[in-house]
């Protein structure tokens, strides 16, 4: 068994009957599904799940799990997906995939929300290993792209993976890759892009995380938001 799946298993023993439970995207967070699954084939686990992205969705449809749209929910129980990296006071960047939409309005609107990494994902700062992205309205991107240029940024327009036209996301947005020369935390870095006309979301999740589940060498460390 590898690091992923045992965090992912991890995480599926505090899904609790009735829950209704957010789908992360990503080799860790189809780990997750699968287990939730093989809960509620084999142990009778009574749960709803709502997806992040198409992708989830059509892993929880494959796997036999009972979905809702989003639009029907008003909150959830419990939301498990991974992230690119974690800060000591566990904020996140998330956003290689192209679904911040949904992810931060999962984070944001459930009860719980625990995060799957490897140790490699630990990062002193965001920005530390990878750049920052923000989904922008197509219109808006050079403006954008302007506007964070002048807050200190460099800022590029995201390619696609076969680098022959640009990035789209599940919403029909563009994305910047962002860099900032100067170190700023967490929360200066969430206002400064909350701040900004045209970006639709961002990657910077900060003080939304329950708990970080670390795994390293098969072994899982929780920890849990003080």
């Amino acid at each position: 068994m590898n690091d992923k799946e045992l965090v992912a298993i991890q995480a599926a023993r505090h899904v609790k009957d009735d829950m209704t439970v957010g789908l992360g995207t990503g080799s860790t967070a189809n780990y997750f599904i699968k287990e939730l699954a093989r809960r509620h084939r084999e142990e009778g686990l009574r749960i709803t799940a709502a997806s992040s992205s198409v992708a989830s969705a059509l892993q929880a449809t494959e796997q036999g799990l009972p979905l809702v749209a989003l639009e029907h929910l008003g909150r959830i129980d419990l939301y498990v997906d991974g992230a690119d990296e974690v800060t000591p006071r566990m904020a996140l960047l998330k956003g290689r995939g192209y679904d911040l939409v949904r992810e931060k309005l999962l984070a944001r609107n459930s009860d719980m929300f625990i995060v799957l990494i490897d140790k490699s994902k630990l990062v002193s700062r965001l920005g530390e290993k990878f750049p920052i992205p923000a989904e922008v309205m197509p219109f808006a991107w050079q403006m954008v792209k302007a506007s964070l240029e002048g807050l200190g940024a460099s800022v590029s327009l995201r390619q696609n993976a076969a680098k022959d036209g640009w990035a789209i996301t599940s919403h029909g947005s563009l994305v910047l890759d962002l860099e900032f020369k100067q170190h700023l935390d967490s929360s200066e870095l969430n206002q400064l892009l909350n701040n900004v006309p045209g970006i639709v979301e961002h990657g910077v999740f900060n003080d939304l995380a329950s708990a970080v589940f670390v795994a390293d060498n098969g072994k899982v460390e929780e920890i849990w938001k003080n």
